[in-house]
């Protein structure tokens, strides 16, 4: 579960990077060199991110509908950090937290 919290945090701040800073260099200041860092980096992190939903999916117990939408939160810029926050609490922890 932490792996998953920590890469769902670090996928979208690569994908900041690559859309904020990352991009702006290569198209506003003609450095494209940077976008040849971050992306390949935000790849492997995509890759490991899309990888752990399967994962993770079981012990969660998300269904078929919540785990095809932490998918599409991986094309989402900031969608990450919201599955990261308020999905990946186990069923028992959810149990225990008052409401």
């Amino acid at each position: 579960m932490r792996s998953f919290r920590l890469v769902s945090v670090v996928e979208a701040i690569s994908f900041l990077l690559l859309l904020l800073v990352a991009m702006p260099l290569k198209y506003v200041a003609d450095v494209p060199q940077v976008v040849s860092i971050v992306g390949p980096i935000h790849g492997v992190l995509w890759m490991a991110y899309v990888a752990l939903v399967f994962l993770v999916r079981g012990p969660l117990a998300w269904d078929g509908t919540r785990t095809l939408l932490a998918l599409v939160a991986s094309v989402l810029p900031v969608a990450p950090f919201y599955v990261e926050r308020k999905w990946t609490e186990r069923p028992a922890e959810r149990a225990q937290q008052p409401a």
